[in-house]
């Protein structure tokens, strides 16, 4: 008996407030990461919309002309098949003139 009570341990309320702490901060970590989602998702989008902006102009340069749209960059393989709309999945168009842009580019409204 006396071998047991020499044996340092975590007592059960150590514990629990360890359990607690944990809590705590995820309780303020998660909203937080979510409330950023959709900042993240546009950022990433108009980085997408920067890349095929520069493969819509590769194409104009050895083409000598814009591409039609996004299946245009696609079959000449200056875009992969897989990868033809943003990560939050908004369409990317192009223009005649051969400007690309997102599909709610113009629709949003930035609010912090």
């Amino acid at each position: 008996m006396k071998a047991l009570r020499n044996k340092k341990g975590f007592t059960l309320i150590e514990m629990m407030i360890v359990l607690l702490v944990i809590s705590v901060l995820l309780i303020i970590t998660i909203p937080n990461i979510t409330k950023h989602n959709s900042k993240i998702n546009s950022k990433g989008c108009e980085a997408f919309v920067q890349m095929v902006q520069a493969q819509a102009q590769a194409y104009e340069i050895d083409k000598k002309s814009p591409p039609a749209d996004v299946q245009a960059l696609v079959d000449e393989k200056y875009l992969n098949p897989k990868e033809t709309t943003c990560p939050n999945g908004e369409k990317i168009l192009i223009s005649a003139e051969g400007k690309v842009t997102s599909e709610n580019a113009g629709k949003e409204s930035d609010s912090d």
